[in-house]
């Protein structure tokens, strides 16, 4: 087989992986976790926040209603990120936000609950693919809850 042909092969195998990331479907009903109840993964490309995660959550002082309503709008607007399932208003909201280059999949499911003195937030937000995601998914969870 000659250089050709391998390099060939090797952009049809990249191309072909890149679409199949990429257009993948996302079963938006499988993936509509609870964050308040969903196990915690054995590896390391997710991020929970709820008292025995990985982040703990803060009480914020305001209705849950207008806490939903205003971290839905920090999530959408983050680039490249639609809500797939469900309602922050009535439960678990989930989210697919996608790489830019290869449109790798996170899903991040949300909850608003109400606690003495105010609302909260759950967060179960992990990758599609893979075991690892350098970090990605805690640093956007954190991005959004910074700006509450």
């Amino acid at each position: 087989m000659g250089l050709k042909t391998v390099l060939i092969a090797i952009g049809v195998l990249v191309l072909a992986t890149m679409l199949y990331v990429r257009l993948s479907p996302i079963d938006a009903a499988a993936a509509n976790l609870d964050p308040e109840t969903v196990d915690k993964p054995g590896y390391p490309g997710h991020v929970l926040v709820r008292p025995d995660g990985d982040i703990a959550p803060k009480t914020y002082p305001i209705e849950p209603e207008l806490l939903a309503a205003r971290l839905e709008a920090i999530i959408l607007a983050t680039p490249r990120t639609d809500r797939v399932a469900g309602d922050l208003n009535t439960g678990v909201a989930t989210y697919v936000t996608r790489s830019a280059l290869w449109g790798f999949p996170d899903i991040a499911n949300v909850k608003v609950v109400a606690v003495e003195g105010g609302s909260t937030v759950l967060v179960f937000s992990r990758l599609r693919f893979g075991i690892a995601d350098m970090g990605v998914n805690r640093a956007r969870v954190e991005g959004w809850l910074s700006q509450l």
